[in-house]
Order: C-alpha cells, then sequence, then structure tokens
C-alpha cells in the first residue's frame, strides 16, 4: 500500500466560526494532540490541545486565537521518515495532509505511519546507510537513485535529513556488495560523502525515535 492509502477524514476538521467550546469537546472525544482549522478547503493551521483546554471563554470563536495556530503538515509525496520526524519534531499524533495547491486533503495518525515504518525493509533488509551533501539545486532524488542503481546497488529510501546555507544533506539507505563503488559515482557526480556506516547510528536514532513515539501515544 502506498503512505497516501493511509490519509484519514474520520475527524473532521473545524472552521475560524467553529467555537472554543466545540474545539475542546472534540479534544475530550478523541485522543489527538491537534485539531485542523479549514476555510473552504483551505488548510489554515492547527490548535494544540495544551493551547485550547487553556482558553476559558468558551463561547469565543476559533478567529479569536489565530496566533496559536500552527502550521506544520504533510503533501502527499511526503515520504514515512519524514513524516516521523514532523510527528517527533511537533509532538503531534495527526498530521494534516495537502495537495500541491495547499488544499486540505485529510490527516495522517500516527499509529498507522508508526506500523507502516515498523514492517518497512528501511528497518528490516540489512543495508548500509551513506549521508551525503550537495548544493540545494543539484539535489534530485531521481538522480540519486539511477546513481545507485548503475553502480550496482539497490536505494531503499532516502531522507533530506538537514539543510543549511543553500545545501542539503540526505540520508540514503542502500544494498550492496560494493559500498566503495557508488561512493565513488556519487562524488563524480560532485556529491559530499559526509559518512558512510554499516548498521549506522542513524537507524538506531530512527528506531529510538520510533519508539519514543510509540511511547508517546501510550501515555
Amino acid at each position: 500500500m502506498n503512505i497516501t492509502d493511509y490519509i484519514l477524514k474520520e475527524i473532521k476538521s473545524l472552521t475560524p466560526k467553529s467555537t472554543v467550546e466545540k474545539a475542546q469537546k472534540l479534544f475530550n472525544d478523541y485522543p489527538i494532540t491537534h485539531f485542523n482549522v479549514v476555510e473552504n478547503g483551505v488548510f489554515l493551521g492547527s490548535f494544540s490541545e495544551s493551547d485550547i483546554q487553556t482558553i476559558e471563554n468558551k463561547s469565543a470563536l476559533l478567529s479569536d486565537y489565530k496566533h496559536l495556530l500552527t502550521g506544520f503538515f504533510a503533501d502527499e509525496k511526503t515520504p514515512v521518515l519524514a513524516l516521523l520526524q514532523i510527528f517527533a519534531d511537533n509532538d503531534a499524533t495527526v498530521i494534516p495532509v495537502l495537495d500541491q495547491r495547499k488544499k486540505y486533503l485529510g490527516y495522517y495518525d500516527l499509529c498507522d505511519v508508526l506500523d507502516v515504518f515498523a514492517s518497512s525493509p528501511f528497518m528490516n533488509e540489512e543495508s548500509e546507510t551513506l549521508v551525503i551533501e550537495t548544493v540545494e539545486n543539484n539535489f534530485s532524488m531521481p538522480r540519486i537513485s539511477q546513481i545507485v542503481e548503475v553502480s550496482r546497488g539497490k536505494l531503499l529510501g532516502c531522507y533530506i535529513s538537514e539543510k543549511k546555507a543553500g545545501n542539503v544533506q540526505v540520508t540514503l539507505k542502500v544494498v550492496t556488495q560494493n559500498i566503495t563503488e557508488i561512493i565513488q559515482t556519487l562524488r563524480r557526480y560532485e556529491y559530499v560523502i559526509v559518512s558512510s556506516h554499516e548498521n549506522d547510528s542513524y537507524l538506531d536514532d530512527l528506531k529510538n525515535r520510533s519508539q519514543y513515539l510509540q511511547k508517546y501515544l501510550n501515555i
């Protein structure tokens, strides 16, 4: 299944004209950390439970508190690894999903994404991990995939792990019998090799992040 098959619409989004009381009831009815505010199909942002539950004026409209909205979201092309980082960075159990025109499609639930992540080859197949760096304009996922395949490797996944000063660092997880050949080819295409690991600490960090998020769900 594609990760987009897990986009949900069970919890209806609220509008700026919804009341604080309605929002507080929503949090009482569903075990979520954020709810999404949408107007005419356009995503405006999310309110956190911690912010909404502290508002005493229950008859007030959400539009009066738009300064509390947060803007994190995913799009249809956001990979599972990036979704995990969005969940962790925002202490969230749901992520709004937007299309290319920024129209609201629904949301991802943390439980579903963790299940997909835990069963993915990225987690379970023996492999090596490369962290490479290039200028942002030079980054191309199809090109990286082609480089790995031409060098007789298999790309399990890649993930933009850092952006800084016009450059991006990308983490690759590859299956190969000759990691040196892939490294040499990447260098010919002006990719800088930041690090190379077998059963590396980056994967351990992802596993720990997954375990952290799972514990967060059980609180």
